[in-house]
C-alpha cells in the first residue's frame, strides 16, 4: 500500500469535514475531531499494527524514524501539500504505533478574529518583560501567541525569534525580521536555544514552552534585559502559573526568583476554548495584569491574594475567569452549564449570574 497517498486522503477528509484533529490507532478506523466530538471514518477500515508503521513512517525520514524507535515518541511539524499544516505527535502504545495528528490553521488569525480581549493588543506596546500564556493542552495558547506576533510582525520594524517544538504557525515577515528555531531541528533544546539567544540581537522572544529550571531561568533573565519575551504554561490559573515557576526553583533561590518575578512579568493570560451555542469554540481568558498591587504580593508571597486583585481591578484591564464565564453567559454564547463546568469557583459565578 501507497501510505502516504493514503494518509493524504484522510487528512483531505479531515480538512472538508472541518476537524481540528485526526487520530490514528490500531483496532479503530481513523477518527477525526470536530467541535471536540470524536467522529469515526467508518469507510475507512481498522488500522492494522503495520498500517499505523506505514502511516508514522511515511511521514518522517530515516533519522527521525530511528529517534521514533528509541525514544517511543516523536513530536514534529508536517506541511501538506501546502495546503495546511498538522503538528503530529507519533507514539507508541501496547508496543503498537499511533498518531495524534493537530491541524494548524495556514491564516494567522486577529485578536478581533479570535474573539480574545482587546486588552491582549496592550501588551504588544511594551518595550521589556514577560507575557506568559497559560492552559491545558490544545487550548488555543499558541494560536493567541501567533496573533500577537503577528500584529507585532505588521506594525513594527523589530528582530523576533522563536523556539518551539515543533514549529506551528509560520510567519510572513512583514515590517519584523521573523527566525523560528525548531528544537531537534535547529537547535538541541529549549536550554541550549536560550543560551544563546541573547547574542543573535532579538527584541522579541517567543519560547514555546518552558519545561525546566533552566528554561524559566533563563526566560526571566532574557524578560529582565530589555527584551519582550512570550512564553507558554501548561496551568490552568494566573495564581496556579506563578505557583509553578517558583515551585521549579530549589527552596534556597525563590526568594530571588520572585522579586525577580515581580520586576518583569508584564501579565499571565489563562485560557481555555468553551462549547459555543452556535457551534465550534470560543476563548475564555482570565487576564491579570502585573501592577504595583500584583508585584508587591508576589514578593512577599501572598500570591493567594491575587485573584481578589483581578476580580477589583477591572477598570485597569484585568478580567477573572468568572466574569469572563458570566459574560458570555449573558451574551447567550455559551450555555450556563458549560460555564459551571469550566468554572474554578461555580458558586461565585452562579451569584454574579444573579
Amino acid at each position: 500500500m501507497d501510505y502516504l497517498s493514503h494518509l493524504k486522503k484522510i487528512l483531505d477528509i479531515a480538512m472538508q469535514e472541518g476537524a481540528s484533529d485526526l487520530l490514528i490507532s490500531v483496532n479503530h478506523s481513523p477518527t477525526i475531531r470536530v467541535t471536540g466530538q470524536l467522529i469515526a471514518l467508518l469507510r475507512e477500515k481498522k488500522v492494522t499494527p503495520e498500517d499505523a508503521k506505514g502511516f508514522a513512517f511515511s511521514l518522517i525520514n530515516e533519522s527521525k524514524q530511528q529517534k521514533l524507535l528509541a525514544e517511543k515518541e516523536i513530536d514534529f511539524s508536517y506541511d501538506f501539500d501546502g495546503k495546511t499544516r498538522f503538528r503530529v505527535n507519533i507514539f507508541f502504545q501496547r508496543d503498537c504505533i499511533s498518531l495524534a495528528m493537530r491541524l494548524i490553521s495556514s491564516k494567522i488569525k486577529t485578536v478581533e478574529e479570535l474573539l480574545l480581549p482587546p486588552i491582549l493588543h496592550e501588551f504588544n506596546h511594551k518595550k521589556q518583560g514577560l507575557l506568559l500564556m497559560t492552559g491545558a493542552s490544545g487550548q488555543g495558547k499558541s494560536t493567541t501567541l501567533a496573533a500577537l506576533l503577528d500584529e507585532i510582525n505588521h506594525s513594527n520594524a523589530v528582530h523576533i525569534i522563536t523556539v518551539e517544538d515543533p514549529i506551528e504557525y509560520i510567519y510572513t515577515g512583514d515590517k519584523s525580521i521573523i527566525e523560528q528555531r525548531e528544537v531537534s531541528v535547529d537547535t538541541n533544546s529549549f536550554t541550549s536555544a536560550l543560551r544563546s539567544i541573547l547574542r543573535q540581537n532579538p527584541d522579541v522572544i517567543m519560547v514555546g514552552e518552558m519545561r525546566d529550571l533552566e528554561t524559566i531561568s533563563t526566560t526571566i533573565t532574557a524578560a529582565e534585559t530589555g527584551h519582550l519575551v512570550f512564553a507558554t504554561l501548561h496551568t490552568n490559573s494566573v495564581s496556579q502559573s506563578i505557583h509553578r515557576i517558583i515551585d521549579v526553583f530549589p527552596a534556597e533561590q525563590q526568594n530571588q526568583i520572585r522579586f525577580q518575578l515581580a520586576g518583569s512579568l508584564l501579565g499571565v493570560v489563562s485560557q481555555r476554548l468553551i462549547p459555543r451555542i452556535s457551534g465550534g469554540f470560543i476563548p475564555v481568558c482570565e487576564v491579570m495584569i502585573c501592577n504595583t498591587a500584583v508585584s508587591n504580593l508576589i514578593r512577599e508571597n501572598k500570591i493567594h491574594e491575587i485573584p481578589t486583585v483581578i476580580e477589583t481591578s477591572s477598570k485597569e484591564g484585568m478580567i477573572s475567569l468568572n466574569r469572563a464565564l458570566s459574560d458570555l453567559v449573558r451574551k447567550k454564547e455559551i450555555s450556563l452549564k458549560d460555564s459551571i463546568r469550566y468554572s474554578s469557583n461555580p458558586l461565585e459565578l452562579k451569584n454574579l449570574l444573579k
